[in-house]
C-alpha cells in the first residue's frame, strides 16, 4: 500500500470518528435540552425522560437543528423565549462534547 493510500485512509477514518462524535454530542445535548424543557414544563421522572426521548426524535425529522428547536419552542410557549432555547442548546452541545471527550 503507498504513503498517498495509508494518508487517504486515515483520513477517511477521522472523518468517520468526527462524524460519529458530533453525532453522539448532538443526541446528548438532545437529551439534555430534552430534560430541561421537561422541568419548565413541570414534568419528572419517567415523563420527564419519555420528553426528553421525544425531543432526541424530533431531531430525525430534517438536517440540522431547527427542527429541535422548533418543537421545543412550541412546548415551553411563554416558558422560554428563543434566545434562551438557542443559547441553552449551544451550552448543551459544548457541555455534551466536554463529556465525550472526558469518557475518551
Amino acid at each position: 500500500m503507498s504513503t498517498f493510500d495509508e494518508r487517504e485512509r486515515a483520513f477517511e477514518n477521522k472523518y468517520a470518528h468526527d462524524m460519529e462524535m458530533q453525532f453522539k454530542a448532538v443526541a446528548r445535548r438532545n437529551k439534555k435540552l430534552g430534560l430541561w424543557a421537561a422541568a419548565l414544563l413541570g414534568k419528572d421522572g419517567k415523563a420527564a425522560e419519555d420528553y426528553a426521548m421525544e425531543v432526541i426524535r424530533a431531531d430525525f425529522e430534517e438536517a440540522g437543528h431547527e427542527d429541535v428547536f422548533r418543537k421545543v419552542q412550541a412546548d415551553l410557549q411563554g416558558k422560554a423565549d428563543e434566545a434562551t432555547i438557542r443559547a441553552r442548546m449551544e451550552e448543551l452541545l459544548a457541555e455534551a462534547k466536554c463529556e465525550i471527550v472526558e469518557k475518551g
